[in-house]
């Protein structure tokens, strides 16, 4: 799908306001993509009111939510080997009231668990207002909900 910057915020509130917790989000795309964008409306829509830096040179940060939930924001972006995310804390994501946010997902290979969702962005060519939007389901991960009624087409 295509959504507008617009479009994929809304969609990201709706995600923060009604997946049940616990639940894994791998953000993937190419850097200027929109995954922090996302992840911020994520985290807005679950009721965070700190401003959400992209935590490239912090790895993780926790920002409490709505509801006695969390949001963990994780950019794996300088990992250069997975083993390397058992010094996060890795092994406890995600904590029973926790939405987990993950940019680059891919660079934690197999530790990534059975059930998550991954949310692909990429800039549309030719259209840099615009984002491809794709979401793949692994295992039994919490529902999300569908993309906003603003698409702008397949």
């Amino acid at each position: 799908m295509r959504l507008d910057e617009a479009a994929l915020a809304e969609w990201g509130r709706e995600i923060g306001r009604s997946v049940v917790a616990p639940v894994f989000i791998g953000l993937s795309g190419p850097l200027g993509a929109g995954k922090s964008v996302l992840a911020r409306a994520i985290g807005a829509g679950a009721g965070v009111e700190e401003t959400m830096p992209s935590p490239t040179f912090t790895l993780l940060q926790r920002y409490p939510a709505s509801r006695g939930r969390y949001v963990a924001h994780l950019d794996l972006y300088r990992i250069e080997r997975p083993d390397e995310l058992w010094e996060i804390g890795w092994g406890q994501l995600p904590d029973a009231d926790e939405i987990v946010l993950v940019e680059w997902p891919e660079r934690a290979g197999a530790l990534l668990p059975a059930d998550r969702w991954v949310v692909e962005l990429a800039a549309t060519p030719g259209q840099p207002h615009l984002r491809d939007v794709g979401v793949t389901r692994f295992g039994a991960p919490p529902e999300l909900p569908a993309f906003p009624l603003s698409l702008v087409g397949p």
